[in-house]
């Protein structure tokens, strides 16, 4: 850990900032998070393992699908965990219109089951070389339609109401001023998570290593990076980076991620709308049982129609090979080729 990064506490607040000029993709920290392609002129298309299908489309709130087994094809287990949950949609993706850029925000799956946790989504924006600024802007929005209707829904640990006042970025530091209201995050226990998603919303930009949170113009602690937040409960045990919630993982379903589960392996899953299991691999992280790792793996499969179904990893209990750490969110599938 650098000398400018602090150790995180409950009671910990963060200050990022900047205007971001013309990013690339890249690697980030943990996983392989997208990263906007912003450019003087054209569009900024996302990575195609991690793509917008459509904005809020009509159809896009989420209704119950059918009770499925995630073991289905794994190994044995003797559990079932809970329903997959995912709409029914089949309309097709509309691409994002020219003028425009994509830009992460990240947000907490909350659940009464073992999945909540940090997970990104998708936000189209006005083209801008601010990307920065735009994606601070997207989570301050906070999350909408069908991400607020689904099961699990997703929620902001950033109190409603806080702004922006200001954004700078320098050797890698991101600066941001937040008005007073960010406090209130604090004040509600929620402030390690609030931060996280500062965090985590401006360091997918390979020009921001770490983050510095101002309340006000008043320095809250430390620069903090991603690896600060390695802590169950605001990452869940299985992180998928990519894809971020309701994008297209592509087919062969690319995903990527952190993971600290017994013996570094999970399973990974596609499921159509209809609760058919579509793909069903086992994963192996770089580390685990108690510590960090990443992970990459791609999962074909097939559909005759494009449609949202679900992505959904989870691990098997070394005691009685019970389904745990299950995050599962919906995704747009689409026909190989």
């Amino acid at each position: 850990m650098t000398p400018t990064r602090a150790p995180i506490t409950l009671a910990l607040l963060i200050v990022v900032g900047l205007v971001v000029g013309a990013c690339t993709s890249t690697t980030g920290q943990l996983g392989t998070p997208a990263t906007p392609r912003a450019t003087d002129a054209g569009s900024a298309d996302p990575a195609a393992s991690d793509v917008v299908p459509q904005t809020t489309p009509p159809d896009a709130a989420v209704t119950p699908g059918p009770t499925t087994d995630p073991t289905s094809g794994a190994s044995p287990s003797g559990s079932t965990a809970p329903a997959s949950v995912g709409p029914a949609a089949t309309r097709s993706p509309t691409p994002s219109p020219a003028g425009t850029t994509i830009v992460r925000a990240y947000f907490m799956l909350g659940s009464f089951t073992d999945n909540a946790g940090l997970v990104p989504v998708l936000r189209t924006v006005p083209e801008t070389k601010a990307v920065a600024t735009a994606a601070m802007t997207a989570l301050l929005d906070g999350p909408k339609g069908a991400e607020l209707e689904g099961r699990p829904a997703m929620y902001s640990s950033v109190p409603d109401g806080t702004q922006l006042l200001d954004l700078s970025i320098a050797d890698g530091v991101a600066t941001v001023n937040l008005s007073i209201r960010y406090h209130k995050a604090k004040a509600d226990f929620q402030g390690a998570t609030a931060d996280a998603q500062v965090v985590y919303t401006l360091t997918q930009f390979p020009t921001v290593k770490l983050v510095r949170i101002v309340v006000e113009g008043q320095p809250q602690g430390g620069a903090l990076g991603r690896s600060d937040f390695q802590v169950m409960g605001i990452l869940p045990a299985i992180f998928m980076d990519r894809p971020a919630w309701g994008a297209s993982p592509g087919n062969p379903a690319r995903i990527g991620g952190l993971a600290n589960v017994f013996e570094a392996t999970f399973r990974a899953q596609v499921v159509d709308a209809a609760g058919t299991v579509l793909a069903d691999r086992q994963v192996m992280a770089s580390c685990g049982t108690g510590c960090w790792g990443t992970f990459k793996a791609d999962l074909p499969y097939a559909v005759r129609n494009a449609q949202y179904g679900t992505l959904r990893v989870f691990d098997l209990s070394a005691k009685d090979g019970s389904v745990e750490n299950l995050t599962e969110y919906r995704v747009w599938l689409t026909p190989a080729g």
